[in-house]
Formats: C-alpha cells, sequence, structure tokens
C-alpha cells in the first residue's frame, strides 16, 4: 500500500494531541500557553511542544466607501504595536472593532462605522474572513466593505469611556491605496480591502446607481 506524497496529505483536526493548556495573563488581552503535538508530513508525531497564544475576540473591518465620489473613509489613531514604527506610531487603519458576546459581525460593523466616523452604512458586502495572525494569535477577522456617504463623516470621533482619539481621513480610493503602500496603513486589514476595492470599483459603482435616494453632489 503506498502513502500519499507529502504535499498531497490534509492533515485536520484530529492530526494535533492537546496535552495542556495553562493561563499566563490575563488583562487587555489574554495570553496561554499551550503543550501539543502533532502530526508530520514526512510521517510519526512532534514531540510534545509548548506554544504561546494571543486568546482574542474576534474582530470586524469596514472598508467605508463612497462610489459617488470614489472616495474611502479611514481612521487614524495611536497604535501601540507601531510605537517604534520609522513613519509614525499613528497608523491610518479600516474602521473596526471586536465582537462582544452575543454579537454578529455585521451588528459590529454599522456600531462601529457609528462609534469611530459618526458613518451610516448604506449597504453591507462580505469580502472575506481570515486570521490575523495565526503564529501567536487565534484572532478572526470578519472584513466588509461598506457603501457610505463620505461627507456625512466626522472629523474627530472614538468613544471617551475607551480613551479613542481617533481623526477620521477621507482619501481618493487610489490615494488610499498609495497610502497602505507606502506604510501609512500598512496593516493587513487595509492592504486587503484597499486591493480588494481597486478590482470592485466598477461594479459597486453601478450599485451605488440604485440608490436613488442619496444625492452625490
Amino acid at each position: 500500500m503506498t502513502q500519499d506524497p507529502p504535499s498531497a496529505q490534509v492533515f485536520q483536526h484530529q492530526d494535533v494531541q492537546y496535552i495542556a493548556q495553562e493561563s499566563l495573563y490575563q488583562g487587555f488581552t489574554q495570553l496561554a500557553a499551550v503543550e501539543l503535538k502533532h502530526r508530520r508530513f514526512a510521517g510519526g508525531w512532534t514531540p510534545a511542544l509548548r506554544r504561546e497564544v494571543l486568546l482574542r475576540p474576534n474582530a470586524v473591518g469596514v472598508l467605508a466607501y463612497d462610489p459617488w465620489r470614489d472616495q474611502v473613509v479611514l481612521v487614524e489613531q495611536f497604535r501601540i504595536g507601531a510605537r517604534t514604527d520609522p513613519l509614525s506610531p499613528w497608523l491610518l487603519e479600516l474602521i473596526a472593532g471586536l465582537i462582544e458576546p452575543g454579537e454578529e459581525a455585521e451588528a459590529v460593523a454599522h456600531r462601529e462605522a457609528w462609534e469611530e466616523a459618526q458613518l451610516t452604512l448604506l449597504s453591507l458586502e462580505k469580502i472575506t474572513r481570515y486570521y490575523s495572525s495565526p503564529g501567536v494569535t487565534d484572532e478572526q477577522v470578519d472584513l466588509f466593505c461598506a457603501l457610505v456617504d463620505a461627507s456625512q463623516a466626522a472629523t474627530l470621533a472614538g468613544l471617551a469611556d475607551e480613551q479613542e482619539d481617533i481623526r477620521v481621513v477621507c482619501l481618493p480610493a487610489a490615494e488610499a491605496l498609495q497610502q497602505a503602500l507606502s506604510g501609512r496603513a500598512a496593516n493587513a486589514m487595509s492592504l486587503i480591502a484597499l486591493h480588494w476595492l481597486a478590482l470592485h470599483a466598477p461594479r459597486l459603482k453601478q450599485q451605488a446607481q440604485l440608490l436613488a435616494h442619496h444625492d452625490p453632489a
């Protein structure tokens, strides 16, 4: 009986053996240590491995796009992970937030759009779901595109009780993509969404013509 070559093997949950899990820290983010073994492509099992993992709620990202003006609404805020960035620790990002217990991703998209930019979403389309950084965290991101009226966006926003200090920035779609490529909005959520927009903007502009209640002037 011949074995499948390594490239043809598809491992599943049953190919991992969990030995133990230990809570290391609970704060703004939770950190756990997991001890496990998993099958190897060449056959057999790995020895027991210890891996640290950040346990986080899933997140939602919203590409707020005004097809009448061909503009993207981004938010700018300080990010601790970018504290040593050569350009600035203030990054341009999509509207985004964490899913709270009992919430649906679509509801989070509407909530965060209002909290971070005071925007009402005129339509909502799912782009994709992806792991933000599966080597270190279990967080997944539901990414949406929403049609908006960029002229209604706030200038400054954010929840005071969460110490949010947000500046809302409206940019032409092409410039927003350039900001991502140049490093000012160089995060996975923005890069994925803005490249997606480059492919889908013509269709979204056609779709916008059906929203007759909107006055693009």
